[in-house]
């Protein structure tokens, strides 16, 4: 078995479906918990300066839906042909395109001008959005994409807790219960669930 370090923050955020899906695959890493007083020594000499980082034997990849998309192929969470694996990863666009927007409010600098688009998302841009991948849930049968568990739910799973932070809907599983089901449907596996269990607690 290789030897593989994740590195990230002690967060879930970008990296936890990551270490979802390397639970998932059986795979013993070392879950490096990067602190942000060590970051900035850390920071150079990873692939793009920034985190994660999934290191195999040495070897650093980045870029986390990259990661998530190799991890889901090698534990076999992927389709059953290319245009299975084109509706994953079209999905998993969508989910992310809804991330990034939520992002541009999270992290814009000025107050007042946060507020703004905070108002406007919340009242021009989420509800379509998440509608939509309601939909798509539904229709896939409580799963991101093909109507059966993919790497695009661990995906979903990972970042649960991150997107609802950021636009500010706490009960956000509760106004589409669909969304639940993805996460119950990753959680459902015994590795998953222990690993849960025994995981720092993160708000994100």
């Amino acid at each position: 078995m290789p030897k593989v370090v994740f590195y990230y923050f002690p967060v879930k955020a970008l990296g936890e479906s990551a270490r979802l899906l390397l639970t998932y695959g059986g795979q013993e890493f070392e879950d490096r918990r990067v602190s942000k007083e060590e970051w900035p020594a850390i920071k150079p000499s990873t692939p793009f300066g920034q985190m994660p980082v999934l290191e195999i034997d040495g070897k650093q990849y980045a870029q986390s839906l990259a990661i998530s998309r190799y991890l889901g192929r090698k534990y076999g969470l992927n389709g059953k042909d290319i245009e299975e694996d084109f509706e994953i990863d079209q999905n998993v666009e969508f989910l992310n395109d809804i991330r990034a927007k939520a992002a541009t409010v999270q992290y814009e600098a000025d107050e007042v001008l946060k507020e703004k688009k905070h108002e406007d998302y919340s009242k021009n841009v989420y509800p379509a959005m998440l509608s939509k991948l309601d939909e798509i849930i539904k229709k896939n049968n409580g799963h991101i994409a093909a109507g059966k568990l993919t790497w695009a739910d661990f995906v979903f799973a990972g970042l649960f807790d991150y997107l609802k932070s950021m636009l500010r809907i706490p009960d956000l599983e509760k106004k589409y219960p669909s969304y639940q089901q993805v996460i119950d449907n990753v959680y459902a596996n015994p590795k998953i669930a222990a690993y849960k269990e025994k995981a720092p607690k993160s708000d994100i």
